[in-house]
């Protein structure tokens, strides 16, 4: 979900190359056809907006096109750089970053229980470890995230069912949606869809994106809260 760009659709690539039957959904159709070219009769696409109430009926449909469903990857987001508190940037965010996510991890989850298992991942971000000043409706939705995803963990346990969920942390990726800013130590996105498959194939629960991120996160879990709330954070 959300292959049509960035971090998404360099991850698809990698699942078709490897020879997965691999549904790609978003809101740009023309990209995810593109994607249809390089394994016809192996992807499957599906215009699908997560923050539209029939976007989980969408989702099943393609799952049964697909011939079934085994994993679900979730890498749809905004954010914005937002130190002003535009109203409008904050609210899409949550719109996006909780409603919609919210909306389509359940729907992957409730089939998996159906089915009896699979793999539900889905990319948080290291934003999650503290609220960014520069960013608050973002850090904050990524928080909701992950405290999501531990809960929906912790409920596959409760109901005996084998689902895998896996958190996917990568730090500040060279994307469209950082064009221009000034965040530092920027991943190429190619080896963080790198890093990302082979999370997933290798079943992982909580995986940070990459090691310079796991210790700054390791870092800043250190820092005193009277501290950082007086950090001077601004990303121009």
């Amino acid at each position: 979900m959300g292959a049509t760009s960035g971090i998404g659709l360099e991850t698809a690539k990698l699942f078709i190359a490897d020879g997965w039957t691999v549904g790609v959904a978003g809101r740009r159709t023309a990209e995810l056809a593109k994607l249809a070219t390089l394994a016809p009769g192996r992807v499957f696409t599906a215009g699908i907006d997560i923050n539209s109430d029939d976007a989980p009926a969408l989702l099943d449909r393609l799952a049964d096109e697909c011939g079934g469903m085994d994993v679900y990857l979730h890498c749809s987001g905004i954010g914005y750089n937002n130190p002003t508190l535009s109203a409008g940037e904050e609210l899409l965010t949550v719109e996006t970053n909780v409603k919609g996510f919210t909306r389509m991890v359940d729907a992957a989850f409730n089939r998996f229980v159906a089915k009896g298992g699979g793999q539900l991942a889905a990319i948080t971000s290291v934003a999650a470890t503290r609220g960014l000043g520069a960013a608050p409706a973002y850090s904050a939705g990524k928080r909701y995230q992950a405290n999501y995803l531990s809960a929906l963990r912790q409920q596959a346990a409760m109901r005996h069912a084998a689902i895998t969920v896996t958190d996917l942390r990568p730090g500040f990726v060279k994307t469209a949606l950082l064009a221009g800013k000034g965040y530092p130590m920027q991943l190429d996105v190619k080896d963080v869809a790198r890093a990302i498959f082979s999370a997933i194939v290798r079943r992982r629960r909580v995986a940070v994106i990459d090691w310079r991120y796991a210790l700054m996160v390791a870092i800043w879990r250190l820092i005193p809260r009277c501290i950082w709330e007086r950090w001077p954070v601004n990303v121009k």
